[in-house]
């Protein structure tokens, strides 16, 4: 099940809630018809429930929402991103552990 935490991403509200957010922000890039992405899913929604109130989980469909993806350079997918104060710090192609993504959240909060 999807964690409610989690913040499906349009490219309007882009700006708002993850370049101008306070808090560090993962934007997973993917796609419906992408397995590897579907397989990270359950990973972030924990993430997403873990760390509510110190830093936000968010998802983006590049076939519904482009302007970001290719604004980033998003070539394959799974991609995800880790902003913080509007900046990108780390990036992750493909599948990445759960460890993967606390430990660079950890740094930056």
């Amino acid at each position: 099940m999807a964690s409610e935490a989690v913040v499906n991403l349009t490219d309007d509200m882009f700006e708002a809630e993850v370049l101008n957010s306070t808090e560090p922000v993962l934007v997973d890039f993917w796609a419906e018809w992408c397995q590897p992405c579907k397989m990270l899913s359950p990973t972030l929604d924990e993430i997403a429930d873990e760390y509510v109130g110190r830093a936000k989980v968010t998802k983006m469909n590049i076939d519904d929402h482009r302007q970001v993806a290719t604004q980033f350079g998003i070539m394959s997918i799974p991609t995800v991103l880790l902003f913080q104060n509007g900046e990108v710090k780390n990036t992750f192609v493909g599948m990445s552990g759960k460890d993967k993504f606390t430990g660079a959240l950890d740094e930056l909060l």
